[in-house]
């Protein structure tokens, strides 16, 4: 018997109401007993609000037998682990074989024994109710983890905002700059294999480890006010490496599992947020699809967010302005440095990115720039 609840509930499912009798004689004192006459009422019953424990099922029914029945319980997420229970006159081995093929976890033959049915009641439920709270820790567990990780994520974004002039709204309007494309490709055949729901949380969570290797640039050249020398831009380009350098020896020092994927994305963002679709791009040069798409959407928020922020070096651009660079170019900033699918989302959906940058803009100046 689970927690939450006084008494487990059985669902007796016959088509004869004198062997619902029978069941319901037998274990009415230590259960809450429901019924039903037909396989289409029990499944009403079994996804109804407050669901059975267990399943006493028949399987000589009219019109949906009792393999059906279980077939279509399996095949439920919210029914799929009640516990069914046969109990029929179908006592050939053929049958008890069918009958745990379709997914029942015991199998009691006509005319039942009172004795018996209790005793395998009694051990289903038990059974049952450990799995869950089995469940129950596991899935404690896991968002403990998961909490951990966006704890760590913000921890190491939040030193690399310290360090630079950005500021945490640069943090936030990238995730969700990020999210927003994720999403829109992954309605496109080509991306839906790899754009789950899973990888677009992941992405999220991550995008914020973009600048973590600025930490290594000296603030000499980081918060300098004036154009950068040719030399210093070349100090400030290894920032990528030096963030997903930190992010791989975390990786190995972890191990790979499912715990610590977002240590993965997170370095394929850090690595490659300055790459170019057309090869142009920095730390490594790479072309097209080599570049992983964790940071060719990053690329294009990266950008799309430093143009319509304010700076030491720069006022922030108006929304029309950013969206006109990013899809014409202005010299600096060309359309052939995006992957053309994240581009022509941009394209489509920048009202989007400007209700975001509206959202969590950090200073009024901005603000009044994007409408």
């Amino acid at each position: 018997m689970h927690k939450s609840k006084s008494k487990a509930i059985i669902l007796v499912v016959d088509d004869t109401p004198e062997n619902i009798d029978v069941l319901n004689g037998i274990l009415e004192n230590e259960y809450e007993i429901k019924t039903a006459l037909s396989g289409e009422k029990a499944l009403k019953i079994a996804v109804a609000s407050d669901p059975p424990d267990l399943i006493l099922l028949d399987i000589m029914m009219p019109d949906m037998n009792g393999y059906e029945v279980c077939r279509h319980l399996k095949m439920r997420a919210d029914t799929r682990k009640i516990p069914v229970i046969f109990v029929t006159a179908k006592g050939d081995i053929v049958d008890e074989f069918k009958g745990f093929e379709v997914g029942c976890v015991d199998y009691i033959t006509k005319p039942v024994s009172p004795s018996l049915v209790k005793a395998r009641v009694k051990s289903q439920l038990a059974l049952y109710d450990q799995n869950r709270d089995l469940e129950e820790k596991v899935w404690e567990r896991t968002r403990e983890l998961v909490h951990t990780q966006d704890v760590t994520i913000l921890g190491m974004a939040v030193l690399a905002e310290y360090r630079d002039n950005e500021t945490g709204g640069h943090i936030m309007r990238t995730q969700h700059y990020v999210r927003l494309l994720a999403e829109h490709l992954a309605m496109l055949p080509k991306f839906r294999g790899m754009l789950d729901e899973e990888m677009i949380n992941l992405l999220f969570k991550s995008a914020p480890l973009h600048d973590i290797g600025k930490v290594g640039v000296p603030d000499s050249i980081l918060l300098k006010q004036r154009a950068l020398t040719e030399q210093e831009f070349e100090i400030i380009k290894q920032h990528p490496i030096y963030g997903g350098d930190a992010l791989s020896r975390a990786e190995q020092a972890l191990g790979k599992d499912a715990s610590t994927t977002f240590l993965q994305v997170g370095k394929d963002v850090a690595y490659t947020h300055h790459e170019r679709w057309d090869g142009t791009g920095y730390p490594y040069g790479l072309k097209g699809e080599k570049i992983p798409l964790a940071g060719r959407l990053m690329a294009l928020a990266d950008v799309y967010d430093a143009l319509i922020s304010k700076r030491v070096y720069k006022p922030p651009f108006s929304h029309a302005k950013a969206v006109r660079i990013i899809t014409e170019g202005d010299g600096r900033v060309m359309p052939g440095h995006f992957d053309p699918d994240v581009l022509k989302v941009f394209k489509d959906h920048h009202d989007e990115f400007r209700m975001i940058a509206l959202q969590y803009a950090d200073h009024e100046e901005e603000r009044e720039m994007l409408y």
